[in-house]
């Protein structure tokens, strides 16, 4: 049977880590096992922020609200419960963009949830 030499595939496979490592500090970006092993971590937390990412905004969107409704009277939970009753289906970051750069668009949301 035929020798098969495999350094070409491994040093592919190696610079492949190695290219999604570039950046790193220290040995990290030049050494194969620690930049695997910090790839293993970068990838996760950037897994785990994208999920943050909707989170973070939601509340963000959620701040703004409360700080336009109370502008006019309202809390926030008072407002979303209004807006539920009225079945008015406005998300909230509609309602944020609203509340932000159409102040009197939005006090016509708020007097319908009052």
């Amino acid at each position: 049977m035929t020798r098969v030499k495999r350094g070409v595939i491994a040093h592919k496979r190696r610079e492949k880590i190695l290219k999604y490592a570039k950046g790193f500090k220290w040995g990290r970006k030049s050494k194969e096992r620690a930049a695997r092993e910090a790839l293993m971590h970068a990838w996760t937390h950037a897994y785990v922020g994208r999920r943050h990412k909707k989170q973070d905004f939601r509340a963000l969107w959620a701040v703004r609200i409360n700080a336009a409704a109370r502008m006019h009277g309202l809390s926030y939970n008072m407002l979303i419960s209004g807006l539920k009753k009225k079945a008015v289906a406005l998300d909230r970051k509609i309602l944020s963009e609203v509340a932000q750069k159409h102040p009197a668009i939005f006090k016509k949301i708020a007097e319908m949830a009052k």
